[in-house]
């Protein structure tokens, strides 16, 4: 999935979490990182094409927002995997419960 290979960075992992607060400008998000507006540009890029940031041009400004479709299928996967993890990590807590009653009454 390339929105994980995308979100595997720590910028752009920040990048998303800036822009869940709102729409911001390709020079808003690059004055908040101590890297060059071109290195900026790349990662929204890299984003974009991941479908995590949709972009909105207004004359010579660009503007980002998270993509819900995206993020969408991102959320869609994990769904499925919490799906087999739950019910395995819900017997587990069980059985470490009833390990932990088994010790007390060993004493």
């Amino acid at each position: 999935m390339e929105s994980f290979t995308a979100l595997a960075d720590p910028t752009r992992r920040h990048i998303v979490q800036m822009l869940g607060g709102g729409e911001l400008s390709s020079g808003e998000i690059a004055s908040r990182f101590a890297i060059s507006a071109p290195a900026v540009s790349q990662h929204l890029r890299t984003l974009k094409a991941a479908r995590l940031v949709r972009v909105r041009v207004d004359a010579q400004r660009r503007f980002y927002t998270i993509d819900p479709e995206g993020l969408a299928e991102v959320d869609a996967w994990l769904a499925s995997v919490r799906r087999f993890w739950n019910p395995k990590l819900d017997a587990l807590e069980q059985a470490l419960i009833e390990a932990a009653a088994q010790d007390k009454t060993d004493e």
